[in-house]
């Protein structure tokens, strides 16, 4: 069996030749349109950023519970959580230089959107919504996040190469994971306000983090099932069967739901109460920017899935959840942009500086992922529930 994973020259070469094209992508968005390079910048890091969160919360929950089903495929998250380093070097570089173009409350004079009204609320905001304290926060966050995944990153290789105190690394994994989801489970809240709300500093919804959440991990989730179906289609993994197939898709049918019911609570609560200040954010994607992408952001991440995952022979069959990873990844993009866009760009566009940009993200991230499955076991051959994902059949 295939313990090990090699980052072909091939694949080093299509990863680097993507971000090369996307570097290019960003150099023209500068050159053309600005604001609009800031945005698509801030897009597509808070994109992976979210991948690589919720693959990191997917890998935490599996040390908690102790499940054994999906330890062979472990090394998968592990891989992809280690972009959320570079996701906060990238992020600091965005609000270093591209605060001003992305976020009104920097300078509110010099956008149209903020009325007098608005500008009253934002001097009561200054306190928190200030250059010092945002870049304060980022800096706190991200380390706190980087710290904890690269330590765990480290407990994982050292259970590797220790066979006789395998245990021991393990339960420290186990308490470490512990640790993870309760610094996550605050930080994330801070994080997505932060970023993201306050694009529209004058709005807020106590749903909006909650949302955020369940999006990383449904998207995490789709991202693991990608790359472990690419190995599998590679000569690796060859050990996964129809029971394996069939639990990575109950981890995308129940959070598929729970996106939907975060989503549709944000949504109708606050369209139902019709307070003017809150509406105005649905109104105006629904309405006014894209009713195309509104619309399409539920069926894609939600009605499709549902369906099509439903029933345990189409869950178990890995051709469907292909095309059902990279249409959950595709509704991924659909979400992030109707938060970011319609309020930076102020319009739905995409064109050659969009298709580079991600293409570019890409790259990098599919870079990072290859490299670090490259540096450790692709199996964690001393992992105590390793031959349980190795032989397991509960399904029929």
């Amino acid at each position: 069996m295939e313990t090990t994973f090699t980052f072909s020259p091939k694949l080093r070469n299509i990863s680097l030749g993507m971000l090369v094209l996307g570097l290019v992508a960003i150099v023209i968005g500068f050159i053309t349109d600005p604001d609009r390079a800031w945005a698509n910048l801030l897009l597509n890091n808070y994109y992976f950023l979210l991948l690589g969160l919720g693959a990191s919360f997917f890998y935490a929950i599996q040390y908690v519970a102790q499940a054994g089903w999906g330890t062979g495929f472990k090394r998968v998250p592990e891989a992809i959580m280690q972009y959320v380093p570079v996701a906060g070097v990238i992020m600091l570089v965005i609000m270093l230089f591209g605060m001003k173009s992305i976020y009104p409350w920097v300078s509110p004079g010099d956008h149209a959107f903020l009325d007098e009204h608005d500008l009253h609320l934002l001097h009561h905001k200054e306190a928190y919504l200030n250059t010092f304290f945002f870049i304060v926060r980022l800096v706190i966050i991200f380390a706190a996040w980087s710290v904890l995944i690269l330590y765990m990153r480290r407990l994982s290789v050292k259970e590797d190469g220790d066979k006789a105190n395998a245990l021991k690394w393990f339960e420290k994994s186990h308490f470490m994971s512990k640790v993870y989801i309760f610094v996550y489970g605050i930080t994330i809240i801070f994080a997505t306000i932060d970023w993201i709300m306050s694009i529209e500093p004058t709005w807020f919804s106590t749903i909006f983090a909650a949302k955020n959440f369940i999006s990383a991990f449904y998207h995490g989730s789709a991202v693991i099932v990608l790359f472990v179906l690419y190995l599998h289609s590679k000569g690796y993994f060859q050990f996964a069967n129809g029971s394996h197939w069939l639990d990575f898709s109950r981890y995308l049918f129940i959070t598929a739901i729970l996106f939907a019911y975060t989503w549709y609570s944000q949504y109708m609560l606050i369209w139902y109460a019709n307070i003017p200040e809150e509406t105005i954010y649905f109104f105006y994607r629904r309405f006014e920017f894209s009713q195309t992408l509104f619309v399409a952001n539920i069926i894609i991440n939600f009605i499709i899935p549902f369906i099509v995952i439903l029933p345990n022979k189409l869950a178990k069959n890995p051709k469907v959840l292909w095309i059902m990873t990279l249409l959950i990844l595709a509704g991924h993009y659909i979400d992030v942009y109707n938060e970011i866009f319609p309020r930076t760009v102020f319009a739905p566009k995409f064109g050659l500086v969009e298709i580079g940009t991600f293409i570019g993200f890409w790259g990098l991230f599919i870079f990072i992922v290859a490299r670090s499955l490259s540096k450790a076991n692709i199996l964690p051959v001393n992992h105590p529930y390793l031959d349980e994902s190795l032989h397991h059949h509960t399904h029929g």
